[in-house]
């Protein structure tokens, strides 16, 4: 009888380098917000990729930095879990790049009982000269990881990294239903969806003071109603982000609905309100309301 392999893979890197979409080109769906600002992902998302013969579970967590407040250390726990409970790690990193931000991440990764596989990320924009030389310095300071080189952009080498991933998981009974894309509710892809058109428009610190609630979901046969709140800190961000006469807050809910569209297969409404919230980021109450608190 054929085996049946399963398990958890968790991505891994310092933010910006390319970790959700490498998830959403493995998935195959747009799953995880992309962004070039840092701090896009700021939860662990599951994303689903199955086969007659396996089940990947693949993880994104949020960039690795120093946490300044309690929102960023609460997402810092998403990434320490991701060591705990991998089946493979997957280590990011883009072409010309040093080392973690945090040291002790470094030493996991030497330690790791499970395998590593180094991706060196954004190959398409390097020469072979460079390629060669970043993969030996790789070799030096991880001695016991693999290394590959990919662009997750491009597609490029994703495949076979892929199917090394497989080869590499433990024989298993699948851990979810085999037609389940991801673990998140609808509910959360409509609050990232929103939260990526507002990294998209808003200079400075107001994407990273925005936090989403979806109050209403309601689908039925041939509309989804939706409505959000947008949740700021202070008042005047609340009108940065209305805009002249509502004229900014229009286009996230345009650009929000489009995505929404695509991604549910279905006509969307959606309606959109801001309210003051001030400082969620530091109340360990509201972040347990979002979902930041493991």
């Amino acid at each position: 009888m054929a085996t049946h392999k399963a398990g958890f893979v968790n991505i891994i890197g310092n933010p910006n380098v390319g970790k959700s979409t490498l998830m959403n080109a493995f998935v195959g769906e747009k799953l995880s917000i992309i962004t070039s600002k840092a701090q896009t992902t700021r939860h662990r998302i599951l994303g689903i990729v199955n086969g007659d013969d396996f089940q990947v579970i693949l993880s994104d967590t949020p960039g690795i930095i120093k946490p300044a407040y309690e929102l960023q250390s609460s997402m810092m726990d998403f990434v320490k879990s991701a060591f705990e409970d991998a089946d493979v790690l997957v280590y990011m990193v883009e072409i010309g790049e040093k080392a973690l931000k945090d040291e002790n991440f470094f030493k996991k990764l030497e330690g790791s009982t499970v395998p590593v596989l180094l991706l060196l990320n954004k190959v398409d924009t390097a020469s072979q000269e460079l390629l060669e030389e970043q993969v030996q310095y790789w070799q030096v300071q991880l001695p016991k990881v693999e290394i590959h080189p990919i662009s997750a952009l491009t597609n490029f080498n994703i495949k076979n990294v892929f199917g090394r991933i497989i080869e590499l998981l433990p024989e298993a009974p699948a851990y979810y239903p085999k037609d389940q894309l991801t673990d998140k509710p609808e509910r959360f892809f409509v609050n990232e969806t929103i939260r990526e058109k507002i990294l998209m428009h808003y200079k400075k610190e107001i994407p990273y003071a925005v936090e989403i609630e979806t109050e209403e979901f309601i689908e039925d046969d041939s509309i989804i109603r939706i409505r959000s709140v947008i949740m700021v800190e202070r008042e005047t961000q609340k009108g940065i982000i209305i805009g002249h006469k509502g004229s900014a807050l229009k286009r996230v809910g345009v650009e929000a609905r489009k995505d929404l569209e695509l991604f549910f297969d279905k006509q969307v409404h959606i309606e959109l309100y801001v309210k003051v919230n001030k400082n969620w980021r530091s109340d360990a109450r509201q972040l347990k309301r979002f979902g930041y608190n493991r």
